[in-house]
């Protein structure tokens, strides 16, 4: 499978119907907003270790959660009857992705895959309201969190993480009802996991996502 090296024009990106099952298309390039908005716009993700050039991602299947069919187990019920977490929305970007960077390491050995650059290009992409973060309190503590993209009607989940038991958790499904509220088509969640699936998550094809996407405004949206 052919992988292709990205040029300086930052809308430029081979077609997505072009890559193999595990996704990965393209090479290089850089984290621009421009860059990221557009890559994200055409299914692709950057996902690569720490001092590699940045490699671009769109794997087929594409792991989704459609707002509606969000799944709360009885087990986190009592969590929000109790009101045992408080959720805050772009209150500490900095912190929920400093966070995410000391938990994730999403299989990767070497160490986290929030590389520097990653943070300073999301950063950038908060302060111009399209990266949006999610905090969870206990006692003013923040104990979970995660962050993620919000264009047009799509929100594409980049990372989370729990100092404290089912934080995450509680975080992401009051992420999910909030964009249930606001009408959003879906929330992409890229790659399979058991956690993700639990909530709701379900497998597509990369053609009917590509479809979803097409039909996407990619405008900025407040949360």
């Amino acid at each position: 499978m052919a992988i292709y090296q990205l040029t300086e024009d930052p809308y430029l990106f081979p077609d997505p119907k072009l890559a193999g099952p595990a996704g990965l298309l393209a090479i290089g390039g850089d984290l621009s907003p421009e860059r990221l908005i557009t890559a994200y716009s055409l299914s692709f993700f950057p996902w690569y270790n720490p001092g590699e050039e940045i490699l671009w991602w769109t794997p087929d299947p594409r792991l989704v959660l459609y707002p509606k069919n969000l799944k709360v187990a009885k087990s986190m019920r009592p969590y929000f009857n109790q009101n045992k977490f408080t959720v805050t929305f772009n209150q500490d970007f900095d912190a929920v992705i400093s966070n995410c960077k000391k938990n994730n390491r999403k299989g990767q050995p070497g160490g986290s895959w929030i590389t520097d650059d990653i943070t300073n290009a999301y950063s950038r992409l908060h302060e111009l309201g399209y990266v949006h973060s999610v905090e969870v309190w206990q006692q003013n503590e923040l104990v979970g969190g995660l962050y993620g993209i919000a264009l047009g009607k799509v929100f594409f989940g980049e990372s989370m993480f729990a100092n404290a038991s089912n934080a995450s958790k509680f975080g992401f499904i009051s992420l999910v009802r909030k964009l249930h509220e606001l009408d959003f088509t879906l929330i992409d969640c890229q790659q399979e996991t058991g956690h993700l699936k639990s909530l709701g998550a379900a497998p597509i094809p990369r053609a009917e996502f590509m479809k979803i996407l097409e039909k996407n405004s990619f405008d900025r949206i407040n949360l």
